[in-house]
């Protein structure tokens, strides 16, 4: 990108990352598909950079029924196997597992609390954390925030959420606001 807007220093590394960056992280979500993409892709991540999920996206998107939380939670074992041969998605059977396990869970979340947005965004008070960091390496993998969030989300029965992992979604999904204070993007989530 040539437009002279400073970005954090992370994204700068292909032009997906810029435009993930610009259009959707750090944004606040309460659309409950949106939560539950966000999930299976950072659960997908773990070990692993997140430019190697953005370039799968698609074959995330493809694979995982658009992200239906409904359709994904009646994967058989079969359509499992099926996914495992797919180059579209990382290959892991235990994330791709996951997948099916947190859908099921993510639905029980959705009856209890009426939706997932509401249940999660009470971990921060129903309203964004800004944080002020003038150098994104200063940013910590967790907080205390996560650590409540992720405890919460493994008694429930979720996998592939540690609490680095839900830190990156609160991140992702704008529960918290993790730009540098000098990146244009600050300001605007």
């Amino acid at each position: 990108m040539n437009d002279n807007k400073k970005r954090c220093a992370w994204c700068l590394g292909f032009d997906d990352y810029v435009k993930y960056h610009d259009e959707e992280w750090g944004v606040p979500v309460h659309d409950d598909r949106k939560h539950f993409e966000f999930l299976i892709l950072e659960g997908a991540q773990a070990g692993l950079s997140w430019s190697t999920i953005l370039k799968k996206r698609v074959g995330y998107r493809e694979s995982f029924a658009d992200f239906d939380p409904e359709k994904v939670a009646q994967f058989t074992p079969q359509i499992v196997e099926e996914l495992l041969l797919f180059p579209g998605i990382i290959r892991n059977r235990l994330k791709v597992q996951s997948a099916v396990t947190n859908a099921q869970q993510f639905l029980k979340v959705q009856e209890e609390f009426g939706s997932f947005d509401k249940y999660i965004w009470q971990f921060v008070d129903n309203k964004p954390i800004v944080n002020q960091w003038k150098d994104y390496k200063t940013a910590p993998p967790t907080t205390k925030e996560s650590d409540a969030l992720s405890k919460d989300l493994k008694k429930r029965g979720f996998k592939f959420v540690g609490s680095t992992v839900i830190y990156a979604h609160m991140q992702a999904c704008g529960l918290v606001n993790d730009h540098v204070v000098d990146c244009f993007r600050y300001g605007e989530v």
